[in-house]
């Protein structure tokens, strides 16, 4: 099979230790781009090795934020275009799928598998994130956080939507699951935990949520901000309902973290913490 007709797009920042096994599983797509925010590691090096295309980005303080700004202004091969982190890599089954695809769909969702502990997770949370798109249809939105902390230059945790002119399209669902490596080690894993639940108890405080692409997901998303006691929830969702106890030791861990992160929202809508930017202790033990 050949070239997926898609541009896949790479979001980084000091990303050295992971672009390279991100761009290797690339290698079957012919328009890859690494979008940089300043790097002061190799990542840039690296990229342009691969025989990425690298360009500098630099936030301008408003929207739109980076990767509606990689939509808007890159010279890109095709229309359809692919999200993929740094921390991620996309086996050869996904490749696959998405050079399959008849695009009836102006989008799909694209599921990922957590590595956690040094195993993968089958059970427990799964992401799902619409990251392939057609960019004429779909767009990220604008909302009204710049003055919350926690996301900066990058869309934080909300979904990109369906164009004005398009709302009837439908959204599709991609199978095989992204490789998802997002632990490190505990330290790094609550710092950037905690600046996402800085964000999004700014979001929940403005109530400033765009409406999810999926009526379904919307409704659940709903109700769970507004479940007491949150952080328990979660737990029981992520290990029971959800069967993160076949995952042994590290579903458990992965649950407890889970719990921890919707107890970081709620230590920061009570602003029983201190602000993101100034916050530099490690939160707590797993």
């Amino acid at each position: 099979m050949g070239s997926p007709p898609v541009s896949v797009i790479i979001t980084t920042k000091n990303e050295e230790r992971r672009i390279g096994a991100c761009l290797e599983a690339l290698s079957c797509f012919d328009d890859v781009w690494v979008v940089d925010s300043g790097s002061n590691d190799q990542t840039q090096q690296i990229a342009r090795a691969a025989g990425t295309r690298v360009v500098d980005y630099v936030w301008d303080g408003g929207y739109p934020k980076k990767r509606q700004w990689c939509l808007d202004n890159l010279a890109l091969k095709y229309e359809r275009v692919f999200f993929v982190d740094a921390d991620e890599i996309v086996p050869c089954g996904l490749v696959d799928e998405i050079a399959g695809l008849d695009w009836r769909a102006a989008g799909y969702f694209v599921k990922g598998l957590y590595e956690f502990d040094g195993r993968f997770l089958h059970h427990g949370l799964c992401n799902n994130k619409l990251a392939l798109l057609d960019r004429r249809k779909v767009e990220f939105p604008v909302v009204d956080d710049l003055d919350i902390e926690g996301m900066g230059e990058i869309e934080g945790h909300k979904q990109a939507l369906l164009i004005n002119g398009f709302e009837n399209e439908d959204i599709g669902q991609i199978e095989t699951p992204l490789l998802h490596y997002a632990y490190d080690d505990l330290q790094s894993w609550e710092e950037r935990h905690h600046r996402y639940a800085c964000w999004e108890a700014g979001m929940n405080a403005k109530g400033a949520w765009p409406v999810d692409p999926r009526p379904v997901r919307q409704l659940l998303k709903k109700v769970f901000r507004n479940v007491p006691f949150r952080g328990a929830a979660a737990f029981v969702h992520c290990y029971i309902v959800k069967l993160g106890f076949l995952d042994g030791t590290a579903g458990y861990r992965f649950a407890r973290s889970r719990a921890r992160y919707y107890q970081m929202i709620l230590d920061a809508s009570k602003e029983k913490v201190q602000p993101c930017a100034e916050s530099k202790e490690q939160l707590g033990h797993l």
